[in-house]
């Protein structure tokens, strides 16, 4: 499932967000993370599908993620799989996302999880829940643009 672009080698993709989502910002942010997690992360165990980020305190946290425990490690080295784990970003990002979730009732969810240089890194995204006509809206735009390409494709 890994997949490099730009020297990005990403690892986790929540195509599921942007069905659900209209997105509206996109921030990078890093994970703390403990070890066996990031060799899980590096061979693919991730699933960010349920995901969504929580801020509390003053602090961003990424909330039901699954990263699947690493096989070779012993059981008192291993995570639990769901934890919550704390998200790094700047307080004044952190700041403004809050204003806006409150404000205007938005959620943040987790849209890919990358290496970049050796860090995990996650793309979080600012995102409005869509309604069951903009799904359709969307799927119709897509359906007439594969009609289209299809067409110009025979000629």
């Amino acid at each position: 499932m890994a997949e490099k672009s730009e020297g990005f080698k990403i690892v986790s993709d929540n195509r599921q967000a942007r069905f659900l989502y209209e997105i509206l910002e996109t921030y990078e942010v890093g994970i703390e993370l403990k070890g066996t997690e990031v060799k899980s992360i590096r061979a693919g165990k991730v699933n960010l599908r349920d995901g969504y980020v929580l801020i509390r305190n003053g602090e961003a946290w990424l909330i039901n993620v699954h990263i699947s425990p690493y096989e070779t490690a012993s059981q008192y080295f291993n995570h639990d799989p769901r934890r919550t784990r704390k998200l790094l970003m700047h307080r004044q990002e952190i700041r403004k996302l809050i204003g806006k979730v409150e404000q205007q009732g938005l959620t943040i969810v987790p849209l890919k999880m990358y290496f970049k240089r050796g860090w995990v890194k996650i793309d979080i995204a600012l995102g409005k829940g869509k309604k069951l006509h903009d799904k359709r809206e969307d799927e119709r735009r897509k359906e007439d643009k594969r009609d289209i390409e299809r067409a110009m494709k025979r000629y």
